[in-house]
């Protein structure tokens, strides 16, 4: 009986709203210790651009600003799995088709190899890391260690704008392929308003799908997996039919001339698919919710990345074979090559495909941005209340509930194209910035 009413107890303190949760440091106490941090600004400042952590804080010391531990229920086949569904998204629908017309032609293939290749340098790097510091915070946690807190709390930043403007990309291109099952226009479940162009389209079905979203991975890691599981399954199998029926409907002259833009077009291209690899980084933040995080985040991460290489090559073949580049439609590749050789209906199975796609990643996201937003708060860059974790669910509620909120607000207003301008500098920051870390740690 006295567990039962401690954990009722424990429950209930979860939701708080102390001073000493929002503003811990000794700093804001009163009056006289917050004029006391004032004049001691510049100094203090200047240590925190030189100072470090090291692998014990991050592992043990933080840890304990959640109050409860993250339940560990995850497996290496559940990491596969969390992988795959927070990589393959509409991107390979979308810049696929627009690659191989504008810039790399039927090499449109190689150029899938060598964005694969690519993302799997910066699988290592996240690996390697890992292994040695297996915490929620991932990229954050792994900078603040070998570069320091200032270029952690700049990366900290890179990663909440990702987090944040990711999901409400995801969001607004959700509907669209939505209303494209229902065979509608791409605007037509959206409100008109008078607003600025690029936020005069509000998206409601939008909101609703975070929502949707962060309520499965506030209840359950376990039960976010089996959900993830299942639609990544329902995806797999329609990519399969979407590689079959392309390849049954193949041209091997439509393969010729194999290079028609040169080695720079493959190179050019390379660059763009390179952000269908994106969201592999959420795997690493996984570590706390993990068994054996130090086997099986890598297992997870390398077998998913060369699933998705493999898978990304077939549908870049599949679609070079089956309609010559020239022909290849940048807006709507699939649905319009297949209604060229007849198979009208297969535009709601790519649509469909898309649909799952970003269903899975939006239901990883929500987890892993959770994850990072936990570790973030720890470290006290942001209000450590957000580090809570709920001792019945097991999860980070307070910081999956920000993210989503901010992700809401963003995704009701702005349009896709505002969206996807801000999300490539921020991605490409981390993983350059996770390589420099990885330097400095070995040498």
């Amino acid at each position: 009986m006295g567990s039962v009413s401690d954990e009722v107890k424990q429950s209930k303190t979860y939701w708080r709203w102390s001073k000493q949760d929002f503003f811990p440091e000794e700093s804001f106490q009163n009056w006289g210790t917050y004029r006391y941090a004032l004049l001691h600004t510049c100094s203090w400042f200047k240590d925190r651009l030189v100072s470090r952590s090291d692998d014990a804080n991050e592992i043990g010391e933080l840890r304990k600003q959640s109050e409860n531990d993250m339940k560990r229920c995850l497996t290496w086949w559940d990491l596969t799995w969390f992988g795959f569904g927070s990589v393959i998204g509409a991107g390979i629908f979308v810049l696929t088709g627009q690659e191989a017309h504008h810039h790399a032609g039927p090499a449109i293939v190689l150029s899938y190899v060598a964005s694969g290749v690519s993302a799997m340098l910066s699988v290592f790097c996240y690996t390697e890391f890992t292994i040695e510091i297996p915490v929620a915070g991932g990229s954050f946690a792994y900078l603040r260690v070998e570069l320091g807190d200032f270029a952690a709390f700049i990366t900290a930043g890179n990663i909440l704008l990702e987090s944040i403007i990711g999901s409400a990309a995801v969001a607004r291109a959700w509907t669209s392929y939505f209303t494209t099952l229902l065979n509608r226009h791409s605007n037509s479940l959206r409100i008109q308003t008078n607003l600025a162009s690029g936020y005069n389209l509000l998206d409601p079905i939008a909101v609703a799908v975070l929502a949707i979203a962060a309520t499965i991975a506030i209840l359950s890691t376990r039960k976010t997996s089996y959900f993830n599981w299942i639609a990544s399954v329902i995806n797999t199998v329609v990519i399969l039919i979407v590689i079959i029926a392309g390849l049954a409907h193949a041209k091997t002259p439509n393969l010729t001339p194999f290079l028609p833009y040169g080695v720079k077009g493959v190179f050019q291209a390379a660059a763009i698919v390179y952000f269908a690899y994106g969201g592999f980084d959420h795997i690493a933040t996984m570590a706390e919710e993990t068994k054996n995080p130090s086997r099986d985040i890598p297992i997870g991460l390398l077998a998913s990345m060369s699933i998705i290489t493999f898978v990304y090559c077939l549908m870049a073949l599949s679609l070079s074979m089956m309609q010559k580049y020239t022909d290849i439609d940048p807006n709507a590749a699939y649905s319009v090559a297949f209604e060229s050789v007849g198979m009208k209906w297969a535009k709601y199975l790519v649509a469909l495909g898309a649909l799952k796609g970003m269903t899975t990643v939006l239901l990883v996201g929500a987890l892993g941005q959770g994850c990072y937003t936990t570790h973030i708060a720890q470290a006290h860059m942001i209000p450590p209340w957000f580090a809570l974790v709920h001792p019945k669910t097991g999860t980070p509620i307070n910081a999956t509930l920000l993210i989503t909120i901010c992700s809401a607000c963003i995704a009701f207003f702005s349009s896709l194209d505002v969206l996807a301008s801000l999300l490539s500098v921020s991605t490409l920051f981390i993983f350059m910035m996770m390589a420099v870390a990885l330097l400095v740690r070995r040498y």
